[in-house]
């Protein structure tokens, strides 16, 4: 018994962990997508000094970005929180279904 309650505890932490990840994830998104919105034309003024490039060329290297940042996001933190959530659900219905059967 105590070595389920140690694997439901690890489950829990690292369903926080993953969740908290996703969340500073889409947090960063957010933050990128406002700053080019609102500051895009300084953005590109600044980059542009450092490096010569386009404007379409430089909002498309932004928003590759942002969705490999997405997609990084989604695979390495949503999915797992999701599939931790999913084993979590699954050994509770399990756990009280053969505590009914043995009562």
């Amino acid at each position: 018994m105590n070595n389920t309650s140690n694997v439901d505890e690890a489950l829990e932490v690292a369903a926080q962990v993953l969740i908290r990840c996703t969340v500073m994830g889409v947090v960063v998104l957010l933050i990128w997508a406002a700053a080019l919105v609102l500051g895009g034309d300084l953005a590109y003024s600044v980059h542009s000094w450092v490096s010569p490039i386009s404007r379409a060329h430089f909002d498309i290297i932004h928003y590759a970005g942002m969705l490999s940042t997405k997609a990084g996001v989604s695979l390495l933190f949503l999915f797992p929180y999701i599939a931790i959530r999913l084993v979590i659900s699954r050994r509770k219905q399990g756990s009280s279904g053969g505590a009914q059967e043995g009562a």
